[in-house]
């Protein structure tokens, strides 16, 4: 689920982008070099960068109190999985390909005997193969070979790979308002930051947060203070709104094999 940290480093992520869009190697966008971070800054630390011509910008919750939204009325929405670990039969062999993942399962079902495996961390498709054959090989001959196990004499012979399914449901909304602080040695350099900030806020009105949801963000208000008793401090204030779900996230696991048997009822007059 998201929280507070989550939604200041998705804000971060954006202003970042915009100060140093061919990344921290490069020169920032407003000619001057510039320290992004959360919190508050230390005040020596702060005086340091102001003597050194550095701009710090800094993201933190206002004193504002956020507000509690009504949650989306939605049931539980799976996700999509992406795995690439398959298995395919011909001919009586089973063969894996791919690499399988800890979220993944492996079966083969011979005639009405069903082996199963779990990869670890480290599991190829040969090493899935061969745990299923030696899994077969305590009750009947099984041959390996790579990637690619055989039961001869087998009436039937079904192989499966399938992954757990993740599903999710918002249970809470809420908003909350943010503080873009740039904090300048020059009001050149603070009109520019401000701006720089503002025009990509501006462009971007949902963000992705890191539980996989979105965050809804709009402008409050612009602050300025010039504060007299630092002449190399000019600093203004950008205040977002932003409103973002708590999820709850529940991983499922999914069916292998399974065997419906329909019993016939005899009517009687």
């Amino acid at each position: 689920m998201a929280d507070l940290a989550d939604v200041e480093d998705a804000l971060l992520q954006v202003a970042a982008a915009a100060f140093y869009p061919a990344g921290t190697n490069g020169g920032s966008t407003i000619g001057a070099e510039c320290r992004l971070y959360r919190g508050w800054p230390t005040p020596s630390g702060l005086n340091a960068d102001l003597t050194g011509g550095v701009v710090n910008v800094t993201i933190f919750p206002s004193d504002a109190a956020g507000a509690t939204l009504t949650a989306l009325p939605i049931e539980y929405r799976r996700e999509a999985v992406d795995s690439d670990f398959t298995v395919a039969v011909a001919l009586g062999t089973a063969t894996f390909s791919g690499s399988p993942r800890d979220t993944d399962c492996a079966g083969v079902l011979v005639d009405d005997a069903s082996y199963v495996y779990r990869p670890t961390a480290g599991d190829t498709a040969a090493s899935v193969a061969a745990h299923l054959a030696q899994l077969i090989q305590g009750d009947r001959v099984a041959y390996l070979a790579g990637a690619s196990l055989t039961v001869p004499n087998s009436h039937r012979l079904i192989a499966r790979v399938v992954s757990d399914q993740v599903s999710y449901r918002e249970v809470r909304r809420q908003n909350r308002s943010f503080v873009f602080a740039c904090w300048c040695p020059t009001p050149g350099l603070r009109d520019a930051a401000a701006q720089t900030i503002d025009v990509a806020m501006a462009q971007s009105p949902f963000l992705p947060l890191a539980d996989g949801s979105s965050a809804r963000v709009s402008y409050q208000n612009t602050a300025q203070y010039d504060q007299a008793q630092n002449a190399l401090l000019y600093r203004r204030d950008l205040f977002y709104l932003v409103e973002y779900p708590t999820v709850v996230r529940v991983s499922e696991p999914s069916m292998l094999f399974a065997d419906l048997r329909m019993g016939q009822v005899e009517l009687q007059s």
